[in-house]
């Protein structure tokens, strides 16, 4: 038998370490090449591990959770199958299976990425964004119940009380508790046990066995519970209205806010930074003090740009497509960046001490889109090329792919220019953080009707605010107005794209 070890890959992309995010296979399990061994998270996105070995998993090398260098072993395979009935070689896929490492297939079908979803499929999830993953649920804590004695602390839940009449109660056999005077004077009860063994000394209370176990089970000490029985005794309802008081108390007290006499490090809510968000918030720092950012900002009225996706929408050729505003401004950028080509650009810094400005003759557009890991920015390769229904087919597949988790590293690679779309979340307009390597951002604001002037005359009209912001270095003031004129002039008047 042979004792394969597989180590982390160099997924490419110059990352260097990435976090064992979830396993999918256990010791025992049998596995042929190319099973899905594991989810790693690299600075990039969430990657699925293929096996290069078909055996049986001997070991897993590495938790879950834990931040490792590539190269680093993580699990373990024997070339031994066991407790399978399929061989690992029928189960192998029937075209020849050659694991890339070092780098990652960029043409990740859509199938494979998002959960089977069609190109037509509604897209589920919050929308596209730039302003990072949405704000968090507000958690509810676990409600906490009076520690149960030493007798109880492994007895099982029992199914919630119903409450009973007092005839109910008086049907159920009685304890028989023996008074005697305690060494601090109070009553006390000796309750024999195992034949007649006395085993201590409790508290005297009165209440049936039956209530008695449903209060260890639910750490209720019958001594703080008011009791309402004919002769005294704690009933079924007592604990009921016990236990509704207790869990109000502990509602009020431990909402998301905390309770006020907890130490102080505990209500504080301590969140590692890794993974996305820890490569996001590098790139945006690098990024902010390293090009000297300018923003501007214009009002457009979109009312045409409204009527035409809505046309679209009732298009046949768009049938079981997602169409929405969004699209007609991604064209937009990319009509203005034709006549504005240094927006299309990078700002390099070469080894000599000199830099270059590299002009793109192709558009890669960026989609800034929350996910639940982070902000992340997949873009659209050789946009320029695409039709509008083709941009709109590939709009729709990187929104599923990155909501999914699925968005590979290739993917987010070489981007030239990108998008955030602020107003999918209501918000007017902002000031974007340029996407490091690139040279311009556009902030699409809400759409919204709003008085606008026309012809002399105040009238309704569906009004949106861009905002753009540049690297100085390469985009000067006046570029930058045109070009947003220019993005501005498509919204407001959608049919200059057939010039």
């Amino acid at each position: 038998m042979t004792l394969n070890k597989f180590n982390l890959p160099d997924v490419g992309e110059g990352l260097t370490e990435a976090e064992i995010v979830s396993w999918k296979v256990k010791p025992g399990d049998a596995v042929a090449i190319n099973d899905v061994l594991c989810e790693i998270e690299t600075a990039k996105s969430i990657v699925e591990l293929p096996s290069p070995f078909a055996g049986t998993v001997s070991e897993l090398l590495v938790p879950e959770g834990i931040t490792i260098d590539v190269g680093t072993a993580i699990i373990s395979v024997s070339d031994e199958v066991s407790g399978d009935p399929t061989p690992a070689d029928v189960r192998a896929p029937e075209a020849p299976v050659q694991p890339l490492y070092g780098k990652l297939p960029a043409d990740v079908p859509e199938e494979a990425t998002a959960g089977g979803g069609g190109p037509g499929s509604p897209l589920a999830g919050g929308p596209l964004v730039g302003s990072g993953p949405k704000a968090d649920a507000v958690k509810r804590r676990p409600r906490k119940t009076a520690p149960a004695d030493a007798h109880t602390l492994n007895a099982p839940e029992v199914e919630p009380v119903q409450p009973r009449s007092s005839n109910s109660d008086a049907s159920e056999p009685e304890s028989a508790p023996a008074a005697a005077a305690g060494p601090t004077g109070e009553t006390l009860d000796q309750r024999p046990t195992f034949g007649g063994a006395i085993t201590g000394l409790v508290n005297k209370v009165l209440a049936k066995p039956p209530v008695r176990k449903i209060a260890r089970d639910l750490g209720i000490d019958l001594a703080d519970v008011v009791a309402t029985g004919l002769r005294g005794e704690v009933t079924r309802e007592d604990l009921v209205s016990y236990q509704a008081q207790r869990d109000a108390e502990l509602d009020k007290a431990d909402g998301f806010w905390g309770k006020a006499g907890k130490p102080q490090d505990q209500r504080i809510e301590q969140i590692p930074v890794k993974g996305v968000r820890k490569a996001t918030a590098k790139a945006m720092v690098d990024s902010a003090f390293s090009a000297p950012h300018v923003s501007i900002f214009v009002d457009v009225d979109a009312s045409r740009t409204m009527e035409f996706v809505k046309r679209l929408k009732a298009s046949r050729d768009f049938e079981g497509i997602r169409v929405s505003p969004l699209l007609i401004l991604a064209k937009a950028v990319i009509w203005a960046a034709a006549r504005n080509p240094s927006v299309n650009a990078t700002w390099v810094d070469t080894a000599e001490g000199a830099a270059e400005i590299h002009v793109k003759h192709y558009m890669n557009l960026g989609i800034a889109a929350a996910t639940p890991r982070g902000l992340m920015v997949p873009n659209i390769k050789n946009a320029q090329d695409l039709s509008l229904k083709e941009l709109a087919l590939a709009l729709n597949n990187l929104a599923t792919t990155a909501r999914a988790g699925k968005t590979q590293p290739a993917e987010m690679q070489g981007g030239t220019l990108t998008i955030t779309n602020i107003g999918a979340l209501g918000i007017d307009t902002g000031t974007p953080i340029i996407n490091p390597g690139e040279v311009a951002i556009v902030a699409f604001g809400t759409i919204k009707q709003k008085p606008w002037v026309l012809d002399g005359e105040v009238i309704p009209r569906w009004i949106t605010t861009l905002g753009g912001s540049f690297d100085h270095r390469v985009v000067d003031g006046d570029l930058s107005a045109r070009f947003m004129a220019d993005v501005a002039a498509i919204l407001e008047e959608p049919a200059l794209l057939l010039d």
